[in-house]
């Protein structure tokens, strides 16, 4: 009987303890989503105070599609019928190209720039300008040089994109220890090895925090580059909308792009996070 007494209260004991952990991770949790979701409803009760306004004015009711209620079920009616993913397709295409086309040029120069203070001197005052010129500017030259209005528009995106990987990288190089690398020579290792195992992984969190905030610029860059040319995507799209005065379409689109904007951001931060070797305090 002693022993079964015995099993009975550490079965409870047990239990209690796994109650006791669970209450406290679903507490936890609510503590962690509580602000976010407080973000999210403020934002949509502003939206919403917005869409009443403008309903309930007759000088503005026929814009009223841009109200939440119209705009979420255009959404569900567009997602339902099976064609946003025809929508969304080549806006990621593109983003996609540009996006890598960006980095196999970005790493590698901002690697060089970081290495050499010659190639740094050289190419500072020239790569300062270009940079501040919009990407859009480029829109005619693209035009011109390019066969098709998709190949114009990954141009464009790469223009974008190319300068935050850059940077980025040239300053993850600069902050590796010089140490390293004269350890890594007096161990025999070659310029490959040197890249490989030295340089690669010192500078990959830096690098993903230059695709991340490239995203950010690629894909508003993304948006108008569509209205020009072409017949599909995300701003092909809300430019068709507007044309149409389809405002509850416009707005769905807006929900879209504002989501899949935020998918990719998350989806940097979490290889920034993975890719760190640095240990936080």
């Amino acid at each position: 009987m002693s022993s079964q007494r015995a099993s009975q209260v550490m079965n409870t004991n047990w239990f209690d303890s796994a109650a006791g952990g669970g209450v406290k991770r679903l507490f936890a949790l609510s503590q962690r989503l509580a602000y976010p979701v407080l973000g999210v409803v403020l934002l949509l009760a502003l939206w919403w105070l917005g869409g009443y306004i403008i309903a309930s004015n007759p000088a503005t009711d026929a814009f009223a599609g841009f109200g939440p209620g119209p705009a979420f079920a255009k959404l569900w009616e567009v997602v339902i019928s099976g064609n946003l993913w025809s929508i969304i397709h080549p806006s990621l295409y593109r983003i996609g190209m540009g996006l890598l086309w960006a980095i196999c040029i970005g790493v590698p120069v901002g690697i060089s720039i970081g290495l050499a203070r010659a190639v740094q001197s050289v190419t500072h005052i020239p790569f300062q300008f270009l940079r501040m010129i919009s990407p859009l500017a480029w829109m005619p030259i693209a035009v011109l040089a390019f066969a098709s209005w998709d190949s114009a528009i990954v141009f464009l995106i790469m223009v974008a994109a190319v300068w935050p990987i850059m940077f980025s990288t040239a300053h993850g190089v600069r902050r590796i220890d010089p140490l390293w690398f004269t350890v890594a020579k007096n161990l025999g290792a070659g310029g490959v090895q040197m890249l490989g195992r030295i340089i690669l992984p010192a500078i990959a969190q830096d690098v993903f925090a230059g695709i991340r905030l490239a995203v950010g610029v690629a894909w508003i860059v993304l948006v108008p580059a569509e209205y020009l040319g072409v017949t599909s995507g995300l701003g092909y799209a809300i430019n068709d909308a507007r044309d149409t005065l389809s405002y509850d379409m416009l707005m769905a689109i807006v929900l879209v792009i504002g989501v899949i904007g935020y998918v990719l951001d998350s989806l940097c931060v979490r290889l920034i996070k993975q890719f760190s070797w640095r240990i936080e305090s």
